[in-house]
């Protein structure tokens, strides 16, 4: 019983909790945010290097801009091209990787301890030193035009993409990350050098690292690297919220037997004070897998749809609520009445104690989750650090979503539902479909 009693322990919240890392934030003379876990338990350091230039950034006319500078920066530098960084990488059995989404992007590397300064190396000449090789850009944007065109086949990206461009008509969210095949023809390697000037500066990033490392080797070894990164002054923020608050019916024809469909409308911002609230109510509405009221109307009681789904996409800005599901063509119409229909009850009436204890349950003790690896807790610290949420924010979750009540979930159903200005896309075989 003992040994049962210390695995439940284990495996409890409070313990993943607890295993996690102390956080230190430093800021550096040059503004360079440093967040800073030392974890022991295997010999391994991660490091990752959040920058404010996302897609959001991108000129008008000039989509996906963001996306080629995140993934040139390991094409090549004054002193390696690619070929070497890749090698070099290898040999160490090493991984260094670059992302861009919707609102920043990362450079993360993954490095044996032993390997530690040779990787902070090729790291720092690739952040500080790219030459964005004309050759590789034109790879890297014919590779990306055949998979924009290989997405075309795709009902479901396709949904996805018309429903954005639908609700952001206006706004730079509402356009591809990776950008489209016309504005990927306009990019050049001088724009590529022009938005890393413009938003690739200590100012504007996040350095995390978490690992088989001390405070002290942080300061002797990868503070000099940093430090010596000269600040810029970047461009002032100029994004328009703009979302398309009018009902709307997109239909595309495709010779498909399922038919893919979004339903939504405007979301939040990730510092909307409802946030919480939100999280729980879309659990129980629809983000809580084969728990959701959605799952159990539309795939349990009547077999129309193998998933069905809600959620919610905050981001710097708000972002999208959707709603997304497959289902028969002939099912499509029923499927989309259930959707509205399960909306309004829960703008309507009060969700049980049972349905608020579970999804308060699965809410909490699935966050510890987010932690339980270099990986994972690289990503969550530099989100914690750039959305503002403070570093107790682990400590805080539980308490915070424990005490949201059934009058809280109501409040934010009537206030951030929306049935009545639903943007519906519909993929489908239309004979068969016979959407309104």
């Amino acid at each position: 019983m003992a040994v049962l009693a210390l695995i439940a322990f284990l495996l409890s919240p409070e313990a993943l909790l607890q295993a996690a890392p102390p956080v230190q934030r430093v800021v550096l003379a040059n503004q360079l945010v440093l967040l800073a876990g030392e974890d022991h338990s295997l010999p391994f350091v991660t490091l990752q290097l959040l920058t404010d230039s996302g897609a959001r950034k991108d000129p008008l006319c000039k989509e996906g801009l963001a996306h080629l500078t995140a993934r040139g920066l390991l094409w090549g530098t004054s002193k390696r091209d690619l070929a070497t960084i890749y090698q070099e990488l290898d040999f160490m059995g090493a991984s260094l990787t670059s992302f861009s989404g919707r609102d920043y992007a990362t450079l993360t590397l993954r490095v044996l301890k032993k390997d530690f300064d040779k990787g902070l190396g090729i790291l720092t000449d690739v952040l500080t030193q790219p030459t964005f090789p004309v050759d590789e850009l034109r790879r890297e944007v014919e590779k990306t035009l055949a998979s924009i065109q290989a997405a075309e086949d795709d009902p479901e990206n396709v949904a996805e993409k018309e429903f954005l461009k639908t609700l952001f008509p206006n706004s730079r969210y509402g356009h591809p990350i990776e950008g489209t095949k016309e504005s990927l023809k306009r990019i050049t390697r001088e724009d590529l050098f022009e938005f890393y000037r413009r938003y690739y500066h200590p100012n504007n990033g996040i350095l995390v690292i978490v690992g088989d490392i001390t405070r002290d080797e942080i300061r002797s070894r990868v503070l000099p690297q940093f430090e010596a990164w000269p600040s810029e002054k970047g461009p002032e923020e100029r994004f328009v919220v703009a979302f398309s608050d009018q009902k709307k019916t997109i239909k595309i024809d495709r010779s498909i037997t399922q038919a893919n469909i979004i339903l939504g409308h405007r979301g939040v911002s990730r510092d909307n004070p409802d946030y919480y609230a939100l999280t729980v109510m879309n659990y129980i509405l629809g983000g809580g897998g084969f728990s959701s009221r959605l799952f159990d109307e539309i795939r349990v009681k009547r077999g129309l749809a193998y998933s069905v789904a809600s959620y919610f996409d905050p981001g710097r800005f708000p972002g999208s609520f959707q709603i997304v599901l497959q289902t028969k063509n002939a099912s499509a119409r029923e499927a989309i009445a259930l959707s509205l229909q399960e909306m309004e009850r829960i703008r309507k009436e009060p969700v049980s104690e049972k349905e608020l204890e579970g999804a308060k349950k699965y809410l909490m003790g699935s966050f510890p989750m987010r932690l339980d690896t270099q990986g994972k807790l690289v990503n969550f610290l530099g989100q914690v650090e750039y959305f503002g949420l403070g570093l107790n924010y682990p400590d805080a979750y539980p308490s915070i979503i424990q005490a949201v009540t059934r009058e809280d979930v109501l409040r934010v159903a009537k206030t951030y539902l929306h049935p009545e200005s639903i943007i519906l896309v519909v993929v489908a075989n239309l004979n068969e479909a016979k959407v309104d």
